[in-house]
């Protein structure tokens, strides 16, 4: 069964992947006519079909999983993550059909792929629960802050196309600078992906002894090249190099390592990009979107909010704190996951009431949410692979 969801995941990516072709081909593909003279391209329609298999596959996925292992999917970062792209996808499938918008396809789609993709850089067996999580509640939390999620960041691919349509870049700005570092952060996402399963071909792992931050000897295993190593490490396997700095005990150095490199290759990519183009990354995308409607953009943002935005406080707040209470016998504990959960929360709400109360619509509107899915993959990412708290047993 475990086989069956990993195939069913696989085939799955590949339909996303198709999807994203068929709604390419919808956009800059040559339009057709009927025999009463009225254009017509159905590759929107067959993006949007392909999308809903790609779905169909996903949940088929999570369900043998939790079949599989027993509990809901969603207890280390690569069920999580794997969730979310399918959160994402699932709340496109179902907001497709009210706008019909083939752009909206085509930057959701490769969205879902990238983080199904940086799942897959986490290790994938099914592994048992630790105490902690063994409760009904790891469903009933986790899979409801994950459809929140899910639908929060289709009004992040809404909010970003909306600036990146409606942004001057032959003009330096502010704005300008803040969506080149977004872009930025994608491609060093993606890079994350490809090092990873280019040292992972490699079969590359340098092992460490070092002290935890209970003060106790540990070894810790490396999966990129260590550029900055553990407190108080000491490589201990043949394979690797001597680090050029050490992390103190609060930080997890290897996924802290992990995220340097992405970074960095990041940085190079990004570099080359500006360089061989000799623009910047949104002016490459902009004319792409030339003949987009931006206040059905804005409203599409505002709608996955004003849907998202409550599950996920059901799911990250509400729901976490009475698990919280039943299994640390306290609702809050200013856990770093905690925390940012609650400014995550704190500023949707923001978003709302400056919507709502101070008329905040087009690029503030667009800049809000596209900020607020950040603080979500920041929360995500650094947050439970990088900083040490009750959540680190999410990166293992």
């Amino acid at each position: 069964m475990a086989q069956l969801s990993t195939n069913l995941i696989f085939a799955a990516f590949f339909f996303y992947f198709a999807s994203t072709v068929f709604f390419s081909v919808a956009i800059t593909g040559r339009k057709f006519k009927d025999s009463e003279g009225m254009e017509k391209n159905k590759s929107g329609l067959f993006g949007y079909i392909t999308a809903i298999v790609a779905v169909a596959l996903s949940l088929g996925y999570f369900v043998t999983r939790w079949i599989a292992a027993g509990f809901a999917p969603v207890s280390n970062m690569f069920e999580y993550t794997t969730a979310l792209g399918i959160a994402i996808a699932l709340a496109f499938v179902i907001i497709y059909p009210i706008y019909k918008n083939n752009y909206l396809g085509l930057f959701t789609m490769p969205v879902v792929m990238l983080i199904i993709a940086y799942a897959s850089m986490f290790p994938t067996e099914v592994q048992p629960l630790i105490p902690a999580l063994q409760s009904n509640w790891l469903a009933i939390h986790v899979i409801t802050t994950v459809i929140g999620q899910g639908i929060l960041a289709v009004a992040f691919v809404a909010g970003l196309m909306y600036l990146i349509a409606a942004i001057d870049f032959t003009k330096p700005s502010k704005s300008r600078t803040g969506l080149e570092i977004v872009q930025y952060s994608v491609i060093a996402t993606l890079m994350y992906v490809i090092l990873g399963f280019s040292f992972g071909l490699a079969d590359y792992q340098a092992d460490f002894a070092y002290v935890n931050e209970n003060g106790v000897e540990d070894e810790m295993a490396y999966s990129f090249p260590p550029l900055i190593g553990p407190n108080d490490g000491e490589l201990i396997s043949e394979q690797g190099m001597s680090p050029l700095i050490n992390a103190p005990a609060i930080l997890q150095s290897n996924d802290l390592n992990t995220v340097l490199w992405s970074l960095l290759s990041g940085l190079i990519v990004y570099g080359l990009i500006r360089i061989i183009f000799r623009k910047p990354t949104g002016a490459i995308v902009q004319p792409l979107l030339k003949k987009l409607n931006l206040t059905t953009l804005d409203e599409i943002s505002y709608r996955a909010v004003a849907i998202g935005f409550p599950i996920f406080t059901l799911g990250a707040l509400i729901f976490a704190m009475i698990w919280a209470q039943i299994a640390w016998t306290r609702f809050w504990g200013w856990d770093p996951k905690e925390v940012w959960a609650l400014i995550t929360f704190l500023f949707y709400a923001a978003y709302l009431h400056l919507r709502l109360s101070r008329g905040w619509h087009g690029k503030k509107s667009a800049w809000m949410v596209v900020i607020g899915f950040i603080i979500i993959m920041f929360n995500l990412i650094f947050v439970n692979l990088v900083i040490a708290g009750l959540h680190s047993y999410a990166g293992m």
